[in-house]
């Protein structure tokens, strides 16, 4: 009778176990496609939270200008000086707040990145509608 009660208290854990461990792995398998596909859906995937989730749009409110249009940005020479002054203004060590100036600094990145990879992507563009010729390089 003990055998019995230990064969059933054996078989029914590692049915248990095994539908925790399969569900384990849908939920890797399904976050794995996710992440490979919300990277291939858009050119800066890995990038678009590496200025601590911050969007264009948040970026530009915070430095009070108005987003790049095409990777054109009306001057980052405005946002360079809005954000030596708000940086300057929230400095913890003149009473400003640390938490506000990492905000600034965070915007400014993103702004940056914005217009970089915009750029990159316009001079691709550029390359391949020209005459495109690969450099070679020879050694002497």
């Amino acid at each position: 009778m003990a055998h019995r009660i230990i064969s059933q208290v054996v078989f029914t854990g590692a049915r248990v176990f095994g539908r925790a461990f399969a569900e384990a792995y849908k939920q890797a398998s399904a976050s794995q496609k996710y992440a490979a596909a919300s990277a291939s859906s858009s050119p800066t995937g890995a990038n678009t939270l590496s200025s601590s989730g911050l969007t264009l749009a948040e970026a530009c409110q915070i430095l009070n200008v108005s987003p790049p249009k095409g990777g054109q940005m009306g001057s980052l020479d405005t946002v360079h000086e809005r954000f030596k002054r708000l940086f300057d203004v929230n400095d913890p060590k003149k009473g400003g707040s640390f938490y506000l100036q990492s905000k600034v600094l965070r915007a400014r990145e993103r702004i940056e990145m914005e217009v970089r990879v915009a750029r990159e992507e316009k001079e691709r563009e550029e390359e391949l509608k020209g005459d495109w010729r690969p450099r070679v390089y020879k050694d002497r």
